[in-house]
């Protein structure tokens, strides 16, 4: 118990890390150009850097895992990201810091890609669920927790000290996870170069384009970008079909579990981003609230993400858990519709009780949804579970994000814009609901 308790903490400290550098830089964005003497447009591929680069290498290095083993790209990846987190703190100009930024999503990308294949070698098969929902719960902790850390931080110190704080946090987990995490077996198998750039490019342009379909001037060069993407993907997906052991794992996504996951995770994550990037134009635009206020009004989610997460995990060890998902999901669409349907002045207590049923569905809907994907693929292919889970969330995440810019880009109000993208997430979470009880797990 010991030992496995300080290998999740090793994991915990090392995704807690990579998830919240993927949201912590956003309120640093002025003053990085102020210092850094660049136009502010230019200073958000400090953000996209990151983003892209993990999303392009997770699948890659999940693969990777399966054949070198995942406890060594795992700490690779630690070291990778602590590094780059240092060059990042001292990068003079911006096309540095932006090199920095792709660095430590590379890095960020070989913790997050194995981390769930790692938590299988770490529980017992009969308390998976239970570990799979301490994961869920430091992941969303850290994605609802950014710009608040964020914040924090730059309010004592200076922007580099966003970087900084990574080093002695990435020195314990190093030291910890060397010594506890396990040594998993290794598939021998060859990497394929060739289709890890073509997911790249698939990836990568996918993500280019949906970030710029918010700008109305760039729509048309981001619709020829996902057009790409889309395009390099069918060669991609063609070329996975023939493989043996494929990189993009097409031969998991034919388990029907597997891939009603995959639609579930994608939904899900979709619909919490569009309420996260939504409600605080609400609260500053409509509601005239300072920041600090907003953030106190979203604070109830993530919270009751962290009562009902570790909760749904152990559930899931002991019940259906494609059940206990799409109950989830469908409490998280209740929920984002109770938000649609607020007030014209709502109170505190009004925005609180329906954020807080928010939470409490997405936290029982995350971790069953992960013991789903681990256990419903073979034992050698969990690299590939893990990745895919991975892969699964940040696409959900980032074509959530686009979907808020579409909608203020077509609704010039707004408060207008605000409630089409609740009840669009509604839709979603509603949707993952019907995909969630439709599977059948080895535990169904």
């Amino acid at each position: 118990m010991r030992e496995r308790m300080l290998a999740f903490l090793a994991i915990g400290l090392a995704m807690t890390m990579a998830v919240l550098d993927g949201a912590i830089v956003n309120v640093a964005l002025p003053v990085m150009a102020r210092d850094l003497d660049v136009d502010p447009s230019a200073a958000i591929f400090v953000v996209n850097a990151f983003q892209i680069a993990v999303t392009a290498a997770l699948l890659p290095l999940a693969s990777l895992g399966d054949i070198l083993g995942y406890r060594r790209v795992y700490l690779s990846g630690l070291v990778l990201f602590t590094l780059a987190s240092v060059a990042c703190a001292f990068a003079p100009t911006l096309p540095l810091l932006i090199a920095a930024r792709i660095a430590q999503g590379l890095g960020a990308a070989g913790i997050m890609s194995v981390n769930i294949a790692l938590v299988r070698f770490i529980y017992p098969q009969r308390s998976i669920g239970r570990g799979v929902g301490n994961v869920a719960l430091v992941v969303a902790m850290a994605s609802a927790a950014g710009p608040t850390v964020g914040a924090a931080i730059l309010s004592v110190a200076s922007w580099p000290w966003l970087f900084l704080v990574n080093l002695p946090v990435g020195l314990v987990a190093l030291a910890v996870g060397a010594r506890t995490l396990p040594v998993t077996p290794r598939s021998g198998a060859r990497f394929d170069v060739g289709s890890a750039v073509l997911n790249a490019l698939t990836f990568g342009l996918l993500i280019i384009g949906v970030d710029g379909l918010g700008d109305p001037g760039g729509r048309t060069l981001a619709l020829a970008e996902i057009g790409a993407a889309l395009a390099i993907g069918v060669v991609f997906v063609r070329r996975q079909m023939r493989l043996p052991a494929p990189l993009l794992p097409v031969d998991l996504l034919r388990i029907p579990a597997f891939a009603l996951s995959m639609a579930t995770s994608i939904s899900a994550f979709a619909a919490q981003m569009m309420a996260y990037v939504a409600l605080p134009f609400y609260f500053q635009d409509v509601m005239h609230l300072p920041e600090t206020t907003t953030g106190f009004l979203l604070t109830p989610w993530p919270i009751a993400i962290a009562v009902a997460a570790p909760l749904s995990g152990r559930l899931s060890d002991r019940y259906a858990p494609g059940l206990l998902s799409g109950f989830g999901l469908a409490i998280l669409s209740a929920g984002l519709i109770a938000v649609a349907s607020l007030p014209a002045h709502p109170s505190f207590l009004d925005i609180g009780w329906r954020l807080t049923l928010c939470g409490i569905g997405f936290g029982l809907f995350q971790s069953p949804n992960n013991r789903i994907i681990v256990t419903s693929a073979p034992r050698d292919r969990s690299g590939g579970a893990s990745g895919m889970q991975s892969t699964a969330r940040l696409t959900g995440q980032s074509l959530g994000a686009a979907a808020v810019a579409v909608f203020f880009g077509l609704v010039q109000a707004a408060g207008g814009a605000v409630t089409a993208a609740l009840w669009c997430a509604a839709g979603l979470a509603a949707f993952g609901a019907v995909a969630s009880v439709l599977r059948r797990s080895p535990k169904d």
